[in-house]
């Protein structure tokens, strides 16, 4: 055995992630530099950055780890020989069960994340990933067990909280949801996405004044998130404050051109201002940047019915009844294709 797997397959016996992260970028950099590919440290650096927290991290290694078939089958030999030789030890149980999550075997893993789960029982990434599958499998009452459960292990774990306070927020439960974004906030206030979550909550609560607060917060430690710029003037449009709104669609923009969805909300409020002509060139651009943004192609409709564009108005109404999945907007859109037929070209 090359001495750098066998540094990385004792870190990994010993669930030392800081350890196993350490050697992987070791013998990622020294494999860079010889020119030479090898999928396993990749990996090994994958399950570090996912232990962590570091998605963007996980994601950006994933691709030298298991994009090719070939990658796929050599880690997944090295795994199967690891366990082979060490069956009951949690550790490789657990990370052979992020493989098979990743390499589209996600009904696989659920039987090695339960068996680490039985293996160590103090562990909470267990019960974190298994329920990710859950989630991803749209078991969401599943998916909270196991969330509660890794909190219930670990209550500083940060994660486990966001996600767990995301699914209650699915289910509507925002009362439930609420508490433990508050809980990530106070084990790390600079967590942007945090604040974020918590306005999205206090915003569907109706508690428009703290949804600010929070989205504010959000945009301090985190300037350039397009997603919170864009929520938060969603907030100020239900406010009645459209001038703010604007200027916070138009934030989202600058730091995200193909978020269609701003546009799209540009256009409407330009619409509302009686300027048509600046709408259009919103809508064009939220549907370039999204072809199914419905209610991009009702405002394009919209303009071309006002302009007396009969066929034109009833292209585009027609492709956003098609796509709109809200029964209230389809209803509003087909109302306005019925009342553009009595238009003259």
């Amino acid at each position: 055995m090359n001495p750098p797997l066998a540094k990385i397959e004792t870190a990994l016996l010993a669930g030392d992630w800081d350890r196993l992260g350490y050697e992987a970028g070791a013998w990622v950099r020294a494999i860079e530099e010889a020119g030479e590919q090898d999928p396993r440290p990749y990996f090994a650096l994958n399950v570090t950055h996912l232990i962590r927290g570091e998605f963007a991290d996980a994601w950006r290694v994933h691709a030298h780890a298991l994009q090719e078939a070939a990658d796929i089958d050599r880690v997944g030999d090295w795994l199967h020989t690891i366990l082979k030789q060490h069956p009951d030890n949690a550790q490789v149980n657990l990370v052979q069960g992020m493989f098979l999550a990743q390499s589209g075997q996600s009904e696989q893993s659920v039987v090695f994340y339960k068996e680490a789960a039985k293996l160590d029982p103090q562990s909470a990434y267990p019960h974190y990933f298994l329920a990710q599958i859950h989630e991803r499998a749209s078991h969401l009452e599943m998916a909270i067990k196991e969330y509660r459960e890794a909190v219930k292990l670990a209550p500083s774990f940060a994660a486990a909280r966001t996600n767990l306070g995301v699914a209650y927020q699915e289910q509507g439960r925002l009362e439930m949801a609420i508490p433990q974004y508050r809980e990530v906030i106070k084990l790390n206030p600079n967590d942007a996405l945090a604040h974020a979550n918590l306005g999205c909550a206090l915003a569907e609560q109706g508690k428009l004044e703290p949804a600010l607060q929070s989205y504010k917060e959000a945009l301090r430690l985190n300037p350039n998130d397009a997603e919170i710029h864009f929520a938060l003037g969603g907030v100020y449009e239900t406010k009645g404050r459209m001038d703010l709104a604007m200027k916070e669609y138009r934030a989202a923009t600058e730091a995200n051109p193909d978020l269609a969805p701003a546009h799209t909300a540009i256009g409407w409020l330009l619409m509302e201002q009686a300027r048509p002509t600046e709408a259009m060139d919103a809508f064009n651009r939220a549907v370039k940047a999204n072809p199914e943004d419905a209610q991009a192609l009702y405002g394009i409709g919209r303009i071309y019915a006002a302009k007396g564009k009969r066929e034109s108005a009833a292209e585009n109404f027609a492709k956003a009844i098609r796509l709109e999945k809200d029964p209230a907007k389809k209803n509003a859109i087909m109302n306005a294709l019925l009342a553009s037929g009595q238009v003259g070209d």
